[in-house]
C-alpha cells in the first residue's frame, strides 16, 4: 500500500508491504536504485512481505528529478550526513513505532542504495545491513571504516566492470573489523541482478541500455534467488533471532 511518512523535509512517500501472520515481526527498509521509486522496488518489499518481514520502501528523491535526486543520495552518502540520512531516520522510526513491527529493523539496498545500505550499517540502528552491489564511498571497504557496524549481507555479480574486486575488498575489511557477515560474488551476473526491471514493465532511459551493456546490467533469475535465500536467512538470525517467520 502507499503511504506518507512525515519527515523535515515533507512528507516521504513510501511503499509498505505487510507480511501475513498477524503478528509483530521485523522491519525492513529498502533503499532503491538510481530510477527512484519503481514496480521492481514495490516488488522487492512484497517479496520481503512473503517472507515474514514488515517492508517500507520510502521514495528518496521525493521533491526533486531523478537525476538530481540521485546527486544528492551520493553526496549524502559519501559526507555521512545530510537530508537522504534524516529521511531514512525518519522511516526508521516510523517503522519501529507501528504496532507490527518487532522493534528490530534491517535495511537493504540496490546499486546506489547498496552503498547507503553499506554506509547506514553503522550507528543508524539498523540491526543488519543488505548491501547488494553498491558501490561504496571511497575508502569504506577498509577495516578503520567498518569496526562497530552492524552484521551485512552483501552481494556482487564478478561480470560487473564497475566493481571488480569489490567483494573480495569488502569481505577482508569486514572480518578485519570483526563484523558478522555474508559477502558472496556471482560468476554469471552482472550489476543489479536482483533488479528485474524489465519483468516489473519500468521505464528505463534509452542511455542506460546503452550504458548497461558496458556494466552487464541485468536480472539473473539463478543468481538471484540465490542471494534472496542468503539475505533472508541472515536476517532471520540477525533481526529475529533465528525464530521460525510466519511465511
Amino acid at each position: 500500500m502507499d503511504v506518507t511518512i512525515p519527515a523535515a523535509r515533507g512528507g516521504i512517500p513510501a511503499y509498505l508491504a505487510l507480511p501475513s501472520g498477524g503478528r509483530p515481526e521485523p522491519g525492513v527498509v529498502l533503499i532503491h536504485d538510481v530510477f527512484g521509486m519503481t514496480q521492481d522496488l514495490r516488488n522487492q518489499a512484497e517479496w520481503l512481505a512473503s517472507e515474514g518481514f514488515l517492508a517500507v520502501a520510502p521514495d528518496l528523491f521525493h521533491g526533486r528529478k531523478k537525476m538530481a535526486g540521485a546527486r544528492a543520495v551520493r553526496r549524502d552518502a559519501t559526507a555521512g550526513r545530510g537530508g537522504t540520512f534524516d529521511d531514512v531516520e525518519a522511516v526508521h522510526d516510523w517503522l519501529v513505532h507501528r504496532d507490527e513491527c518487532t522493534g528490530s529493523v534491517g535495511v537493504v539496498g540496490f546499486c546506489m542504495g547498496g552503498g547507503l545500505a553499506l554506509v547506514l550499517a553503522l550507528g543508524r540502528g539498523f540491526a543488519a545491513s543488505s548491501d547488494n552491489y553498491g558501490p561504496a564511498p571511497k575508502g569504506f571497504y577498509e577495516e578503520s571504516s567498518l569496526v562497530g557496524g552492524c552484521p551485512i549481507v552483501a552481494s556482487f555479480g564478478a561480470r560487473d566492470r564497475t566493481l571488480r574486486g569489490a567483494a573480495d575488498r569488502l569481505a577482508k575489511a569486514l572480518a578485519a573489523a570483526g563484523v558478522a557477515h555474508d559477502v558472496k560474488e556471482y560468476p554469471d551476473a552482472g550489476h543489479g541482478f536482483l533488479n528485474d526491471h524489465e519483468g516489473a514493465n519500468d521505464p528505463l532511459p534509452a542511455l542506460f541500455r546503452v550504458m548497461g551493456r558496458f556494466m552487464r546490467y541485468g536480472y539473473h533469475e539463478t543468481s538471484a534467488e540465490d542471494a534472496r535465500r542468503r539475505i533472508v536467512s541472515f536476517f532471520d538470525v540477525h533481526l529475529r533471532g533465528d525464530r521460525a517467520p510466519a511465511r
